[in-house]
């Protein structure tokens, strides 16, 4: 997955050293342990949840403790899930360089790699320890029990990756590649360390070189995005703050532990099952049906898919795992390029960020004032208008399709496919009705799709292979430990780049700008691009919104109009590469290389940045249905 996986020629320098056979004897009990642990925390979610939703909604009997047991489970589930995949090798990479080096020199990044990830693990190991210490004095409220329970993963999970990231070393690098990784890493670490006596005066410069610098670098050289992120803010808070390394492992708990997150597994685990049951096949055959004699057409369906689904799980990267499994393969046989789809793919995540429900519209209304109910009926016009613009560029890809292969149906036989496909065509239907009902949140609505699901696959379509339930529950949850990971990570960077005084030097600054509203919203698109790429939506609404939602009113812009502007603007930063973690999301979510969707998305940004100019020229389109 990602690129993450080893090439060749690192595989064959396992067995240069005797340790090899031992490490991989060694890995493989260990792997088994903790994979089986991950895939019963991500079934002990569902359940929990399933019956949180249950008692209140058909028993009226509200289980007060199924969040906060929910909330535990999903820590561990987040840790082991890193540590499952550190130990694949599927955390998200950045390899479009390092694919271009010679075979030796793939090899020596990527053990690099592997010890830059065991350096970060090794600096944080102790604060960790620390702060799972200090939260044991916290008791729960609905269980009444030691918050080190909870806690008590981060340290666990870092030990562990830590301990699978030396035995990755020991299978796959040769003696010598293993001496220089090491030794070299540990070598910049004290290099930085030395110059910190330097680095502290230089004041907000050491953004540029820890934010920008270092994660460039890091980044470029196939590190793993989340450690590469982990990496530069522990440089810049240990070397240039007097911030306790404790107070960062808090910030990677915070940012791991928002409980909408757990809808990315569950949603990861829906979109497997979908696939396994036949739901798919169904789906994509009507579909197909209806749209695929017409050049690009499964590829509107992935558009018009995403808008549809946009919302339900408040995760985008759910929204995007729930669709991916359902379109690619059939996508890909008609001739798709992987690179192709995980960029449009991406590109509609960002299209999609205004769709009701939107947990960022939800924040924006929350921490400015703005009527939510303002903010989700301005929100469903903007994003046609930037869905139409990806059309376009779909149209001209696609124009010159092969379709002499493909069957043109008969109204009939749409038909006989409609009626097929029909339970699994309800399941987004299902779905958006019971959080629209209240039946269950964003977090819980999940369950009721697998539940759905499954029964819909014993019952209807009679295919359910109760084999392979462990493998996508253990896919679940290392496809979700890299995730959060990175989302934890983000948000350690995001609270550091608050600490700097950055946030409110950029509202003055945007504030001096020249030439009115439309001014200060071209400045605006500009700056919330750059913050979505490193802060993601929501940690960008809660630091910058309170400071630049008045100064926009104050420039003549309706509240609403900017909330629309900021979101998209913010959508096509996060999932932009190189930095925006959105776009490792979809890649994570479509196992495709990152370098691959590089070559192909820059037409699907332009296409983005078109839809948001028009977007931000014409207010009607954000605020012409609230005044009737």
């Amino acid at each position: 997955m990602m690129s993450a996986a080893l090439h060749p020629a690192v595989v064959s320098a396992a067995p240069l050293h005797p340790l090899g056979r031992w490490a991989g004897h060694a890995d493989r009990w260990l792997g088994h342990t903790v994979e089986s642990l991950a895939a019963l925390l991500v079934l002990a979610e569902i359940v929990v949840l399933f019956a949180g939703v249950t008692a209140r909604y058909a028993f009226h009997a509200p289980l007060v403790w199924s969040d906060e047991l929910a909330s535990i489970l999903f820590l561990w589930l987040s840790m082991l899930g890193a540590v499952v995949a550190l130990r694949r090798g599927e955390h998200m990479r950045m390899t479009a360089l390092v694919d271009k080096l010679s075979p030796a020199r793939r090899a020596m990044l990527d053990a690099f790699a592997i010890a830059a990830s065991v350096a970060f693990l090794a600096l944080v190991a102790w604060p960790a320890i620390d702060y799972a210490h200090e939260e044991a004095f916290i008791v729960t409220p609905a269980l009444e029990i030691s918050n080190a329970w909870r806690a008590a993963a981060i340290p666990i999970g870092i030990a562990l990756m830590i301990v699978v990231a030396l035995l990755r070393l020991l299978r796959i690098c040769s003696g010598r590649q293993i001496a220089v990784a090491l030794l070299g890493t540990a070598a910049v670490v004290g290099l930085f360390w030395l110059a910190g006596p330097l680095l502290a005066p230089l004041g907000k410069l050491n953004l540029v070189i820890f934010f920008i610098g270092v994660v460039a670098v890091t980044v470029f050289s196939g590190v793993p995005i989340a450690f590469s992120f982990a990496l530069a803010t522990f440089g810049y808070l240990a070397l240039t703050t007097r911030t306790p390394m404790l107070v960062m492992v808090g910030r990677l708990d915070e940012g791991m532990s928002h409980l909408i997150l757990l809808a990315v597994p569950l949603f990861i685990f829906l979109g497997a099952l979908i696939e396994m049951t036949g739901m798919a096949r169904a789906m994509i055959q009507f579909l197909a049906s209806l749209l695929g004699h017409v050049r690009g057409g499964l590829s509107y369906v992935l558009i018009g898919a995403m808008y549809l689904v946009s919302g339900i799980s408040g995760s985008k990267i759910a929204d995007m795992a729930a669709i991916a499994p359902v379109l690619f393969p059939e996508m890909k046989k008609r001739g798709a390029k992987p690179g192709d789809l995980v960029a449009l793919l991406a590109t509609t995540g960002a299209q999609t960020e205004t769709i009701p429900p939107s947990i960022v519209l939800i924040t924006i209304g929350s921490v400015t004032g703005i009527s939510i109910a303002a903010l989700f009926t301005g929100g469903l016009l903007p994003a046609v208008v930037l869905g139409l613009c990806l059309c376009v560029v779909v149209w001209w890809r696609y124009r010159g399709e092969d379709l002499s292969g493909v069957e043109v149906h008969t109204k009939r036989q749409i038909g006989r496919l409609f009626a097929v496909a029909l339970p699994a065509v309800l399941l987004p239907f299902v779905i958006r009705a019971a959080v629209v009902e209240g039946v269950a949140t964003a977090t819980e609505v999940s369950t009721i799709g697998i539940v759905y699901s499954a029964l819909i696959g014993l019952v209807i379509y009679r295919q359910f292979d109760w084999s392979r339930v462990k493998p996508m529950l253990v896919e679940t949850a290392s496809l979700s430990g890299a995730i959060i990971f990175i989302v934890g990570c983000a948000t350690a960077m995001a609270w550091g780049l608050t600490q700097s005084g950055f946030s409110q030097d950029l509202a003055k600054w945007m504030a001096a700008i020249p030439g009115g509203s439309y001014g200060f919203l071209a400045i605006s698109i500009i700056a919330f691009i750059v913050l979505g790429s490193v802060l993601e939506g929501i940690p960008a609404i809660v630091l910058f919104g309170p400071l630049l939602f008045p100064i926009a009113k104050a420039a003549g812009v309706h509240e609403v109009h900017y909330a629309m502007v900021v979101i998209f603007a913010m959508g096509i930063g996060l999932f932009a590469p190189p930095f925006g973690v959105g776009y490792y999301g979809a890649c994570a979510v479509s196992k495709v290389d990152p370098g691959e969707g590089i070559k192909y998305i820059g037409g699907y940004i332009v296409a983005l940045l078109v839809g948001l100019i028009l977007v931000a020229a014409i207010p009607w389109f954000s605020i012409g249905f609230l005044k009737t």
